[in-house]
């Protein structure tokens, strides 16, 4: 169905502009990146404050429903809503464990690889989700080795990699034999992103070329927002930066590159856990052979399934039962109901959900309290109306305008941008271009 929606978009003429402001676009993404790590000059990250002083920025960028980093990363390359695209969450609903979506066949709607490889040009990315047998010319997708497999992410991935011998390529001519210490998820695993992302460029010159690096996100998560370890996360990453800047200007490719920097969600601070199945596990809607209801966790939200989408009286049991909770349990959330969910292109399949608040986050627990004490540590996956979700956006280079502040801008905006400079055959479905980042006419 993708394919069919494709050559539709190019059977209307949607081709995005006439000219080409770009032939090359570095799309780096931050997993957990913040708009303070290039405001605040007491982060470690001076390419970001950099390339903030020289470019164009925005202060705070939206991200999707549920913010996590599967459906934000499709978001990026497709200018789609969850609700189009299909990536609902990490990982399908109810999936056995270890199924995420690794799958680029997963994705309902075109995407810039898709639009990259009907223009005749070449496309590179390293660690970008959702990626496993994707139109990508050089490819190191995701696909980790999760609690029911016995391998390790390096053996796992290796087969999957495009082409065939590239990984083999980059141990002979860039990093050396990796190992499985190289994809440990404490700074490792950045670095042998960064070299093999460095390697593409200068070697294959991939007209777009995608990389996502992850451990700001782990350190979050382990630590909260302002951490000791999170900030030589900042760091590690930041220097990476810095050596996919030197290899573009070492490769001759610096001049007709267009450089952006942006991320999936930004992080909050948890306190407290929450659990929303405890309250249908009392009240007899959630039973050891399933019941009427559940809810599905996703960081700071919890979405709310029933096994009849149209069983109304269930939905108002439910409603009924979170209205009837003591204030301060009730303070733990905010109920997003459908019309909302279908105002931000969020997943089709649920009845309601409920935005978490700041400080707590959601589980998957039937049994015991529903409020508890967490210790400490960072989430994300809350609705994206606050400062401290947001994520962050830089840009600079080719086809890019004066050092300028832009408004109003989601993550869906992304991939039209990507598209204009690029000039691919591409429609976003959601996002638009943002005024005040291109350089005046283009």
């Amino acid at each position: 169905m993708k394919k069919i929606v494709f050559f539709l978009i190019l059977a209307i003429g949607t081709v995005v502009g006439h000219s080409q402001p770009a032939r090359h676009v570095l799309l780096v993404s931050i997993d957990g990146f913040r708009p303070d790590f290039y405001q605040d000059k007491s982060w470690p990250a001076p390419n970001l404050q950099k390339l903030k002083a020289a470019g164009v920025y925005a202060t705070g960028v939206r991200s999707v429903f549920p913010s996590v980093t599967y459906p934000s990363h499709t978001t990026l390359v497709t200018g789609a809503f969850p609700a189009r695209h299909g990536i609902y969450y990490n990982a399908p609903y109810r999936a056995k464990k270890g199924q995420w979506y690794w799958e680029e066949s997963y994705i309902r709607v075109p995407t810039l690889w898709d639009a990259v490889r009907q223009a005749g040009l070449t496309s590179g990315a390293v660690m970008w989700p959702v990626t496993v047998g994707a139109p990508i010319d050089y490819n190191f997708p995701v696909r980790r080795a999760d609690n029911d497999e016995t391998s390790n992410q390096l053996e796992i991935t290796r087969p999957l990699v495009t082409p065939a011998g590239l990984l083999d390529e980059i141990e002979k001519k860039e990093t050396g034999p990796l190992t499985v210490a190289d994809f440990d998820g404490n700074h490792a695993i950045d670095k042998t992103i960064g070299k093999m992302a460095a390697y593409i460029l200068k070697t294959y010159q991939p007209n777009l070329m995608a990389v996502h690096f992850i451990t700001v996100d782990h350190m979050e998560h382990a630590h909260g927002r302002d951490a000791v370890e999170v900030r030589h996360a900042v760091a590690l990453v930041d220097s990476m930066i810095g050596v996919l800047l030197k290899t573009l200007k070492e490769a001759g490719l610096k001049k007709n590159t267009a450089v952006i920097i942006t991320g999936d969600h930004g992080f909050v601070n948890s306190t407290h856990t929450f659990s929303p199945n405890v309250l249908l596990q009392q009240h007899g809607l959630l039973t050891a052979d399933g019941g009427p209801a559940s809810f599905h966790p996703a960081g700071g939200s919890a979405f709310l399934y029933l096994k009849d989408k149209g069983d109304t009286a269930t939905l108002s049991k439910v409603k009924a039962i979170l209205q009837a909770l003591p204030a301060e349990q009730k303070a733990a959330f905010q109920v997003v109901d459908r019309a909302e969910l279908d105002r931000v292109g969020a997943n089709p399949d649920v009845a309601l959900a409920l935005a978490m608040q700041d400080g707590y986050v959601a589980n998957n627990e039937a049994k015991g309290e529903l409020v508890r004490m967490k210790k400490g540590g960072g989430n994300h996956g809350y609705f994206p109306d606050f400062n401290a979700i947001n994520t962050g956006f830089l840009a600079i280079g080719a086809g890019i305008g004066k050092p300028n502040q832009v408004g109003d801008m989601g993550i869906q905006d992304i991939a039209p941008l990507v598209g204009k400079l690029l000039n691919l055959p591409f429609r976003a479905p959601d996002g638009v271009l943002v005024p005040g980042i291109l350089k005046p006419g283009n």
